[in-house]
């Protein structure tokens, strides 16, 4: 007699531009289908930047279990190579607790990157860290950086944002170890699991980013900022992105607080942008119609019975 094939994982897979409502529907579903919320926004793999990077909330994290958060201090660069690792291995851990409907993960976030890295089994060069390198690199400044990435490997330049000085400098440390460009040495080998992509992308998105960075104005981005200034210095290169950067130029007298949430906005605005374009071409989300929560996580639900069949 043979045996009956065996039915493959699945992952459920929340995408979205940031604001869209990402964290509100993770928590949901979680509820509902008794799932961790793997965490896979590249910030908040790091301790101690929670109001910049709009983590979930203590109480959030107390009413369902949460994963891939706080991994490292800010000053340890986690790179996509280590990230894809870690998490390949919380889903598999998640997939290994018993589901009533069969083996279940869930993913959220909205680094498409690293997502692709998990979902795809996209494999980047093993290169080891190179913190000397790193120093030189954060001296000559990002502009000069990514400047450096557009010549020597500009299909990789052309992914990564000109403030994200931490996959600039991951891309720029493999081309002088192995004198290769990055997005040449990118390889992919799909997980066996099967994979629900659920997109997110509200028509009142600018409105949710407007009201998200008075937000973090407002509840302490300015004193997170401080504190990590304070405990790993000014040049910390996470305090070069969206919302810390600002932050830190205001603390430093360049910024009116008003210019300042001005340019928060706007800066968020255009990586919300960049993240809807990257979801269009690089993944094949079904697209969330419904305007509320509730009607969300109704679609959401039907989409994960018919998978399951």
């Amino acid at each position: 007699m043979q045996n009956e094939p065996t039915t493959q994982p699945l992952v459920i897979v929340l995408v979205g531009p940031t604001a869209s409502g990402k964290t509100a529907l993770a928590l949901e579903l979680a509820r509902t289908l008794d799932l961790a919320v793997l965490n896979v926004d590249s910030r908040q793999l790091y301790r101690h930047m929670d109001v910049g990077t709009a983590k979930p909330t203590a109480a959030q994290r107390q009413a369902i279990r949460h994963e891939l958060l706080d991994l490292r201090d800010p000053d340890q660069p986690i790179n996509l190579q280590e990230f894809s690792a870690i998490a390949t291995e919380a889903v598999a851990a998640e997939h290994r607790r018993h589901h009533a409907r069969g083996p279940m993960a869930l993913l959220a976030g909205g680094s498409g990157l690293y997502l692709r890295a998990v979902t795809q089994g996209m494999t980047p060069p093993a290169v080891p860290p190179q913190p000397s390198l790193r120093r030189q690199l954060e001296a000559l400044g990002q502009a000069t950086c990514h400047q450096l990435l557009s010549q020597a490997d500009a299909a990789a330049a052309a992914r990564i944002a000109p403030a994200d000085a931490v996959r600039t400098q991951r891309a720029l440390e493999v081309i002088y170890a192995t004198g290769r460009p990055l997005s040449s040495q990118q390889s992919s080998s799909p997980p066996p699991w099967r994979v629900l992509e659920l997109g997110l992308n509200p028509a009142d998105l600018r409105q949710r980013i407007s009201t998200r960075t008075q937000a973090l104005y407002a509840t302490g981005l300015l004193e997170e900022t401080q504190r990590l200034s304070a405990r790993y210095g000014p040049d910390l290169a996470l305090l070069g992105t969206i919302g810390y950067d600002e932050a830190r130029r205001h603390l430093a007298g360049e910024l009116e607080h008003a210019e300042a949430i001005r340019i928060t906005e706007q800066r968020t605005q255009q990586y919300a942008k960049r993240q809807r374009t990257w979801f269009r071409r690089q993944h094949a989300p079904l697209w969330l119609s419904g305007s509320n929560l509730q009607q969300q996580l109704q679609e959401s639900l039907l989409a994960v019975e018919a998978v399951l069949g």
